[in-house]
């Protein structure tokens, strides 16, 4: 099995900037794809930013510009940092990885972040 441990959600004010981090253990040797996705409430489970194996990176048009989704290979780690955020970032975000050589994807329990003034 493959655990996720995501950390770094918070409350932050509008324009503010958290890092959220997701740190895979368990049965995995390297992450071959990891994201964020988030989910506002009432709302569907949406993609936020992917990175695959070569670091490739896609993001919602809605973050663009603003977030920035990272990897640590070393660390089986995969990172968001998300800039000038907005009220309508306010989501539970969750990390999602595929380890190397698998076509199975695992999700983390989620981290909440609350953009208020």
């Amino acid at each position: 099995q493959v655990q996720l441990l995501e950390s770094g959600g918070g409350l932050v004010q509008p324009g503010g900037s958290l890092r959220l981090s997701c740190a895979a253990s368990g049965n995995i040797l390297s992450i071959a794809a990891g994201g964020w996705y988030r989910q506002a409430p009432g709302k569907e489970r949406d993609l936020v930013a992917t990175i695959d194996s070569g670091g490739t990176t896609i993001y919602a048009d809605s973050v663009k510009g603003r977030f920035t989704i990272s990897r640590d290979n070393a660390k089986n780690t995969v990172h968001l940092q998300m800039n000038s955020l907005k009220p309508e970032d306010t989501a539970v975000y969750y990390c999602n990885v595929r380890p190397g050589g698998r076509l199975q994807y695992y999700w983390g329990k989620g981290t909440l972040v609350t953009v208020s003034s």
